[in-house]
């Protein structure tokens, strides 16, 4: 069955002028597990075209923070307590430049960043565990302990090893599909809390 791309949360989306249907998925994960407190400073990994930014702008209040990065330009005007660097995460310099913005770590690390889509299931899970493997590489420079971590894989060979090393770094890991997760997609998000430096 083909995707249908104008459907429920896309609407709304548009009507609510959001910047993607992504912003009712983290509203879900926020809601279920708590993840992000009012004065938390947030890493936002991959954060064009700005949706996740926008929500995570409210729920850390004027007292948080939120610096995102993505080699992409956003396409939204970032709220006041967030902050956009534009590069490549695989590189030393932005890491250096966030942790100098965040004063040292930061409290949360959300990635809902996605690889270039081939349409070979095999070879975009494991793109997509690389992706998450970086995600976590950055975690582990500059998640305070305690902290939380949200990070997009889709599952393939690689899923189960991820999650087993998940579960060194953090004491508690949970597997979702959010609901507004496009239904032709595998993606699943992986909620990992309490991060053990």
């Amino acid at each position: 069955m083909a995707y249908k791309r104008k459907d429920h949360f896309y609407k709304k989306a548009k009507r609510e002028k959001k910047a993607s249907r992504a912003v009712y998925k983290l509203d879900e994960l926020q809601r279920r597990f708590k993840l992000v407190q009012k004065g938390d400073i947030v890493l936002d990994l991959g954060c064009a075209p700005g949706g996740w930014m926008q929500e995570l702008s409210k729920m850390v209040g004027t007292k948080g923070r939120i610096i995102g990065i993505d080699l992409l330009p956003l396409k939204i005007e970032p709220p006041k307590n967030c902050s956009f660097i534009q590069g490549d995460l695989e590189d030393e310099h932005p890491t250096t430049k966030i942790q100098l913005m965040a004063s040292g770590r930061v409290d949360v690390v959300v990635s809902d960043m996605s690889p270039n889509i081939s349409g070979i299931a095999f070879a975009d899970a494991y793109r997509s565990y690389e992706v998450a493997m970086l995600a976590l590489e950055i975690c582990r420079k500059l998640l305070k302990e305690g902290g939380n971590f949200v990070v997009k894989i889709f599952p393939g060979q690689e899923f189960e090893e991820y999650v087993r090393i998940l579960k060194i770094h953090f004491k508690k890991v949970s597997t979702i599909v959010p609901e507004a997760t496009r239904k032709t997609s595998s993606e699943r998000y992986l909620i990992a809390l309490n991060f053990k430096s």
